[in-house]
C-alpha cells in the first residue's frame, strides 16, 4: 500500500517500555505487571498490553496512506486521512480485552494453545477517530442498516499485518453491518489513543476500534473494509476465538460448530496481589479491575478473604470525583470499573473476588482466587 507497508523482518520495531512482560519476542506481544494495570483508570499507551501477529507496519508516507472502502455497495471509496480528519471527531472511553488474557491461568486446569498471557492482556483507553457509521454513509450505506441493497450483512477489516496463521496474508476480522452502522454501537476509526497519535504498536496510523468486544475484531492498521455478505472467513474468526464444551480437543475439534466470539464475558481480577503472596498481618489493600462486553455495566464487586465463606463489597470506580453507577448516563459503558477494599488479614487464607452484572435479571458473575499467606 501507498505510505504504508509490512516489513518482512524484526529489524526495525519500535521501542517498548522495560517493565513489560514479554510473552512472545517474534512477534512481540507483551503485558503489563498486574499492579501497574490498575494504577490508573486510562491506562498509559506504554503500559496497554501489545499483540502482534508480525512485524510492526512502518508509514512512509501519511499523505498517501489510504483505505480502500468496497464490496457490495454502491459507490467504493478510496479514503485517505485528510478524509477522515474531516468527518466529526469523537472520543470514546473503552476497555479492549485479548480474547486469550488470563490464558496462563486456564492452562492449569486445561493446557490451551497461544499466547500464555496472565492477567494483564486488557487496557482502558479513550480513542478518537470518526464513526464508522459516517464513513459508511459516505459509500451509501445509511446509519442503522442491516443488509445492503447489493446483499452486504458484514463489514471486514484487513489489515497491511501480515501473519502466519494466514499463510502470509493479511490479518482480518469483521463485525455485523446493524453493528457497523448504528452510531450508538461507538465502532470507530481511531486515529488517537488518550489523546496523542496512535503509536506504532497500537495501530498507528488507523485502527477499528469494536468497543465491548474481543480485541481481535479491533484490527489495527488498516489497509481495506470490505462490506461482505458472509463474516470474515480469516483465520481468527474461523480458527480461533471460538468456545466449546469439555468434550471437545484438537483432535476431534470441528471449528464450523460455533460462531465467532464477540462480546467478551464478565472478568474480575485481583491485581494488587500476585496469585501467591506473602504479606505481614494486618490490613491490607485488596485492589483490580471488573469488566463485562457489550456495554453492560458492573453491578457489584464482592470480596472475600476466608474462601468464599463471607464476602464485603468492594467500592467501583471509573472517573475521579464520579459515583460510579452501572449502566447510567453519568459512567462509561464500554469501560472497565476499578475495585477496591481493605480487610484485615491474620492468617493465610485464600482471597477471592467476583464481578456481578445485572441482566435480563439474571446475576451474572465470575470469580478470581488468590492465596494469601501470612507471617
Amino acid at each position: 500500500m501507498p505510505g504504508l507497508t509490512a516489513p518482512s523482518d524484526y529489524s526495525q520495531e519500535p521501542p517498548r517500555h522495560s517493565s513489560l512482560l514479554i510473552n512472545a519476542k517474534e512477534p512481540f506481544n507483551a503485558e503489563p505487571p498486574r499492579a501497574a494495570l490498575v494504577a490508573s483508570y486510562v491506562t498509559p499507551s506504554d503500559f496497554f498490553y501489545k499483540r502482534n501477529h508480525g512485524p510492526i507496519p512502518i508509514v512512509e508516507n501519511i499523505n498517501r496512506y489510504s483505505v480502500n472502502v468496497s464490496g457490495l455497495v454502491e459507490r467504493p471509496k478510496q479514503l485517505f486521512m485528510k478524509d477522515i480528519w474531516m468527518l466529526p471527531k469523537y472520543n470514546v472511553t473503552a476497555t479492549l480485552q485479548c480474547a486469550g488474557n488470563r490464558r496462563t491461568a486456564m492452562s492449569k486446569t486445561k493446557t490451551v494453545k497461544g499466547v500464555g498471557w496472565d492477567v494483564s492482556a486488557i487496557g482502558n483507553a479513550i480513542w478518537g477517530g470518526a464513526k464508522l457509521s459516517d464513513v459508511l454513509e459516505l459509500i451509501g450505506i445509511p446509519k442503522l442498516t442491516s443488509v445492503t441493497e447489493f446483499g452486504g450483512r458484514h463489514v471486514e477489516f484487513v489489515s497491511i499485518d501480515k501473519c502466519k496463521e494466514e499463510n502470509g496474508g493479511p490479518y482480518k476480522a469483521s463485525i455485523p453491518l446493524s453493528q457497523a452502522t448504528n452510531p450508538e454501537a461507538d465502532v470507530l476509526l481511531a486515529y488517537e489513543m488518550n489523546g496523542e497519535p496512535l503509536n506504532r504498536d497500537h495501530g498507528y496510523p488507523l485502527r477499528v476500534v469494536v468497543p465491548g468486544v474481543i480485541g481481535a475484531r479491533s484490527v489495527k492498521w488498516l489497509e481495506d473494509i470490505n462490506i461482505i455478505e458472509e463474516e470474515c472467513q480469516g483465520f481468527f474468526m474461523q480458527k480461533d476465538y471460538k468456545m466449546f464444551p469439555p468434550s471437545v480437543n484438537w483432535d476431534n475439534i470441528d471449528w464450523s460448530t460455533r460462531r465467532p466470539q464477540m462480546d467478551f464475558p464478565v472478568q474480575c481480577v485481583i491485581c494488587s496481589l500476585e496469585d501467591v503472596s506473602t504479606i505481614k498481618p494486618g490490613k491490607v489493600k485488596i485492589s483490580g479491575y471488573a469488566a463485562s462486553g457489550g456495554g453492560r455495566g458492573i453491578e457489584r464487586v464482592d470480596v472475600s478473604v476466608d474462601g468464599g465463606k463471607t464476602w464485603m463489597e468492594a467500592s467501583r470506580i471509573q472517573k475521579s470525583g464520579v459515583p460510579y453507577i452501572s449502566e447510567h448516563a453519568s459512567s462509561d459503558k464500554w469501560a472497565w470499573v476499578l475495585f477496591e477494599v481493605t480487610a484485615d488479614i491474620l492468617h493465610s487464607t485464600e482471597i477471592i473476588a467476583k464481578a456481578i452484572l445485572l441482566q435480563m435479571s439474571n446475576l451474572k458473575r465470575l470469580k478470581t482466587f488468590g492465596t494469601l499467606e501470612v507471617f
